[in-house]
């Protein structure tokens, strides 16, 4: 899309807290684009690396919110007729990936709004689950608020390390390239956290 392009052309806090909004829906807009070039040009002096963060997460709760609100008061019959629309389809939707996502949320429960934004697919589609569950709203933001702060510090880190080792024209290749590292080591982790919670319910029950 060419106002995406103009808008990554020209990152500033207003235009990273409307693209991380339009990246948490269900409108398919990679996160790395938009938070380690930011976090790159702060290093560069040009923005607040901490600021980039946190317009960052504001827009991803911004965009959650909207995905939460959309499923608790439409419900699953509505959702699951959007994911087969044509509207559906032009944003890369379909069953298995709300049915995947609503499948993580109950193997996890509420703490799948928090590791959930860390995984690659879930981490847009976690709150139509939490909105068709009604999870209680207060606790759901602040879930969602702690695991897309992670995330984009971790974008954040990404784009501020390469300022220091590659010139610009190759900033977006390696952030595809570091990017693929970070999602199998942070998969690895919730995959770590997911047996633990497990583990210690398991204990629990047993007592």
């Amino acid at each position: 899309m060419n106002w995406t392009a103009s808008l990554l052309d020209n990152l500033n806090y207003g235009t990273i807290l409307l693209l991380m909004l339009i990246e948490s829906t269900v409108i398919p807009f990679p996160s790395e684009v938009v938070v380690a070039p930011a976090a790159y040009h702060a290093a560069a002096g040009y923005q607040n690396v901490f600021l980039v963060v946190l317009f960052a997460t504001i827009g991803a709760d911004l965009g959650a919110a909207i995905n939460y609100a959309a499923a608790y008061y439409l419900g699953r019959p509505i959702i699951y007729r959007f994911v087969r629309s044509r509207w559906g389809k032009l944003c890369l939707l379909n069953e298995e990936k709300i049915q995947r996502s609503e499948k993580y949320f109950a193997d996890h429960g509420v703490v799948a709004t928090l590791t959930g934004r860390l995984l690659p697919v879930i981490r847009q589609l976690i709150s139509v689950p939490a909105g068709l569950a009604k999870m209680h709203f207060g606790k759901f933001l602040l879930y969602t608020t702690v695991g897309a702060g992670v995330w984009n510090s971790i974008l954040a880190t990404l784009g501020w390390y390469l300022h220091a080792v590659v010139p610009e024209e190759q900033l977006n290749e390696k952030i595809v390239e570091y990017g693929d590292y970070i999602k199998v080591a942070i998969v690895a982790i919730v995959a770590i956290v997911a047996i633990y919670f497990v583990v210690r319910r398991m204990t629990k029950n047993s007592k």
